[in-house]
C-alpha cells in the first residue's frame, strides 16, 4: 500500500447535467442534496433531472451517433482519446478519491490503491482493443471469387445505469467499452453517490470527446431509468443493481428490443476446508465480506466451513471482526467506513435483528459513531446459520456474515449452489485438485481459489442464474457493445444461383 498524506474534506461545486457537451441545470430547476454518511452533513446540491432532461440527453446522444464524428472516427483516433481519459483520471486521482470517501464512505486509501488504477486501466484496456478493430476477411474453397468481410459496428445510444456502491468503477466498466466501440452514452449514476460521475464527465470533456457522445443525467432512478428503458432511441441498457430492478428493465425493454447487460445481485459462497491455511483463509473471508462495508455485489456473504475447523474459524474470524477499525474513510487507519445512505443503513440493521432471532451472534451486531455521528454498523458474524435462513439466502449488502457448517465436498457444493444467485464464489484449500474439481461444479461467473476480490480489466466479469447475464471487462465485453455485419463481395463474374 502506498503511504498517502491524510486526505481532507473539500467543498464540492453544485452538480449540473451534462447534455450535448454543455453543463446545464435541470429544466425544472430542481435539485437534491447528497450527504456525507460519516458526518451526516450535506455535501452539495445536485441537479434533479426529469423526463424532459432525459429526452434531451438521448436526443443529443442519437444526434452525435448519427451525425457526429465519433462512430465514424478511425478506431486509432478513438483509442488515443480513451488513453487521454485514463491519463487525466490518474492526474486527478486525489479529487476522485476524496469525492468517493465523502459521498459513499469508501476508505480513501482503498480507492487510491485499488479502485483508481482499475478504473483508468479500463479505459486503457478498451482503448487497446479499439486499436485492434477486430474485423475479419475470409475466403471460401468452393467460390474463389467470393470474399466474406466481417466487421463489428457500434450499437448506437447506450444508457449506462450504475449503482451507489462502486460509483466510479461500475461506471467505467460500462462507459469505457461503449465509447471505445464507437457508441454514444447517456449515463445515469446512483442518486445517493453522484460525485465521481460528475468528475468523470469533466475528464471526458477535457479529453476531447465530441459534444453529445457522453451525457450525464442525475436524479431519481425510477423517473430517469424508466424514461431511458422506454425510449426507442436507446439501443442498449447496461445496468448494475438489484435483481428486482433488473427484471423490471428486462420486461420494459422488450417493446423496443433493447440490447441488455445485467449485472445483478449475489449471495456468494466462500468455502473453507480444514486443510486450508486457516490464517490466510481468514484474511480472504474477512475482506471478502467486510471490504467496502459489505456493500459489494460479489461479497463473500455466505461462509461455508468444514466441521473439522468450524470452531477455529468462527473464533478467529470473530476476533478479527471485533478488532476492525471503523472510522472516517479519509483517515488512513480506517478499515471499514460508514454505510452509504440512511436507507441502506436501516435495511442492513433489519437483517441484523433478524439474525439475532434466528442464529448465534458471534461478533458485532451493533452500531457505532465517530464524533457522535455517522452510519456505522459493526462487522457482524452469525454462527450456526443454516442455509434456509433469510440472512443466508437474501442479499443483505452490508457487513453481515452467516457461517454455515458442512461435512464433505458434496455437501459444500450442494449448499453453495442452493441459491438463486450465481455471481461469485471462493474455495480455500491446500488441495489444488479439490479446488479445481469444485470450481468446475460451482454455478457462478467468478471463482476465487485461495483469495477473494481479485479483478483486472482483461478478465471478464458477470453472473449466472439470477445474477444476470452478459460480461463486463475483458475482450468479451465488446460482444455486448457491438453488432456483427457480414459483407459478401463477388470479385468475379456474376454467378447464377444453384437450384
Amino acid at each position: 500500500m502506498t503511504d498517502y498524506l491524510p486526505a481532507r474534506r473539500k467543498a464540492i461545486p453544485v452538480g449540473r447535467l451534462l447534455i450535448d457537451g454543455q453543463w446545464r441545470d435541470a429544466v425544472s430547476g430542481e435539485t437534491s442534496t447528497t450527504f456525507d454518511p460519516t458526518t451526516d452533513a450535506a455535501i452539495t446540491d445536485i441537479a434533479k433531472a426529469d423526463v424532459t432532461d432525459t429526452s434531451d440527453a438521448v436526443a443529443a446522444a442519437q444526434r452525435a451517433f448519427e451525425q457526429g464524428p465519433w462512430a465514424r472516427m478511425h478506431h486509432e483516433e478513438r483509442a488515443k482519446i480513451l488513453f487521454r481519459i485514463a491519463d487525466l483520471m490518474d492526474e486527478r486521482a486525489e479529487d476522485f478519491a476524496v469525492r468517493e470517501a465523502m459521498d459513499m464512505g469508501m476508505p480513501y486509501r482503498d480507492f487510491r490503491d485499488i479502485i483508481m488504477p482499475h478504473c483508468s486501466g479500463l479505459f486503457r484496456f478498451h482503448g487497446g482493443l479499439a486499436m485492434s478493430a477486430m474485423d475479419g476477411a475470409y475466403r471460401t474453397s468452393y467460390e474463389p471469387n467470393i470474399r466474406i468481410l466481417t466487421r463489428r459496428e457500434p450499437l448506437g445510444v447506450v444508457a449506462a445505469i450504475t449503482p451507489f456502491n462502486f460509483p466510479l468503477a461500475l461506471s467505467c466498466s460500462k462507459i469505457a467499452p461503449a465509447l471505445a466501440a464507437g457508441n454514444t452514452v447517456v449515463h445515469k449514476p446512483a442518486t445517493d453517490t453522484p460525485l465521481t460521475a460528475l468528475a468523470l464527465a469533466q475528464v471526458i470533456l477535457d479529453a476531447g470527446v465530441p459534444p453529445g457522445v457522453y451525457n450525464l443525467v442525475t436524479g431519481p432512478g425510477g423517473t430517469i431509468g424508466d424514461a431511458l428503458v422506454n425510449d426507442a432511441r436507446v439501443d442498449k441498457i447496461a445496468f448494475t443493481g438489484s435483481t428486482t430492478v433488473g427484471q423490471g428493465i428486462m420486461r420494459n425493454g422488450v417493446g423496443t428490443m433493447k440490447h441488455l447487460t445485467m449485472e445483478l445481485g449475489g449471495k456468494s459462497p466462500n468455502i473453507v476446508f480444514a486443510d486450508a491455511d486457516i490464517d490466510a483463509a481468514m484474511q480472504a473471508a474477512f475482506w471478502g465480506i467486510f471490504w467496502n462495508k459489505g456493500e459489494v455485489c460479489v461479497a463473500g456473504s455466505r461462509l461455508l466451513v468444514e466441521h473439522a475447523c468450524y470452531d477455529e474459524v468462527v473464533e478467529k474470524l470473530s476476533a478479527m471482526a471485533s478488532s476492525a477499525t471503523l472510522g472516517d474513510p479519509l483517515d488512513p487507519a480506517t478499515m471499514i467506513g460508514p454505510i452509504a445512505s440512511r436507507g441502506e443503513y436501516d435495511k442492513v440493521l433489519s437483517y441484523v435483528e433478524e439474525g439475532k432471532r434466528t442464529a448465534r451472534l458471534a461478533a458485532g451486531g451493533g452500531t457505532r459513531q465517530v464524533n457522535g455521528k455517522g452510519l456505522f454498523i459493526e462487522p457482524t458474524i452469525f454462527a450456526d446459520a443454516p442455509n434456509d435462513l433469510r440472512i443466508s439466502r437474501e442479499e443483505i449488502f452490508g457487513p453481515v456474515l452467516p457461517v454455515i457448517p458442512f461435512d464433505s465436498e458434496e455437501d459444500a457444493i450442494r449448499i453453495a449452489n442452493d441459491t438463486s444467485y450465481g455471481l461469485a464464489s471462493g474455495i480455500q484449500t491446500s488441495d489444488l485438485g479439490r479446488a479445481l474439481r469444485l470450481a468446475d461444479r460451482i454455478k457462478a461467473g467468478t471463482v476465487w481459489l485461495n483469495c477473494w476480490h481479485k479483478y483486472h480489466p482483461n478478465a471478464p466479469f458477470g453472473g449466472f442464474k439470477m445474477s444476470g447475464y452478459g460480461r463486463e471487462q475483458g475482450r468479451e465485453a465488446w460482444e455486448s457493445y457491438t453488432q456483427y455485419k457480414t459483407i459478401w463481395a463477388n470479385l468475379g463474374e456474376p454467378v447464377e444461383m444453384a437450384r
